[in-house]
């Protein structure tokens, strides 16, 4: 079923597509994080596609490149994190999309960092069973203007994970 979102490898020929979504400045507003010009994004790109621990996947929706997810480890942490293109917000495919990943990602403690402004993700984030875990301000570096973050955990395996849901009720 086409409606459906879907996971599969990321490929080459998704690249053009997820630089839009990272190019667009209201989508960085929200993630509090800023875009990357296209050879730091594609060198960016290259370096996630070449390392094992790395497990990256296109999100589709309705047949199309919706966004991507990902999990990789930094600081010791497994993390998840997601990038859904704005014409895909609001149609619960980033709730979809990661409750999916979830049951390919066993890694548990997971976490993952969300812009405190950023409630739509924050959202997201919760209705897959991650629970906030600590709140500080963020690095400089890593987000726009110093914006604060939230840190969200889901913990073992024996939390409630919601299964996708895959089609009209």
């Amino acid at each position: 079923m086409k409606s459906e979102v879907q996971l599969r490898e990321v490929t080459e020929a998704d690249l053009p597509i997820l630089f839009e979504h990272q190019s667009d400045p209201e989508a960085a507003r929200m993630a509090a994080f800023p875009s990357r010009d296209r050879e730091a994004f594609m060198a960016h790109w290259a370096r996630i596609l070449a390392n094992p621990k790395v497990t990256a996947r296109t999100i589709l929706f309705e047949g199309q490149v919706a966004g991507n997810i990902l999990s990789f480890e930094k600081s010791g942490k497994a993390l998840v994190g997601y990038w859904i293109g704005r014409k895909h917000w609001g149609k619960g495919v980033a709730s979809k999309a990661l409750s999916l990943f979830l049951l390919q990602i066993k890694i548990r403690p997971l976490y993952a960092h969300a812009a405190r402004k950023n409630v739509a993700s924050i959202r997201v984030l919760q209705k897959c069973g991650f629970t906030i875990s600590a709140e500080d301000g963020a690095a400089p570096d890593t987000l726009i203007d110093g914006v604060e973050e939230v840190i969200l955990k889901l913990s073992a395996p024996g939390n409630s994970v919601p299964k996708p849901d895959t089609g009209p009720k």
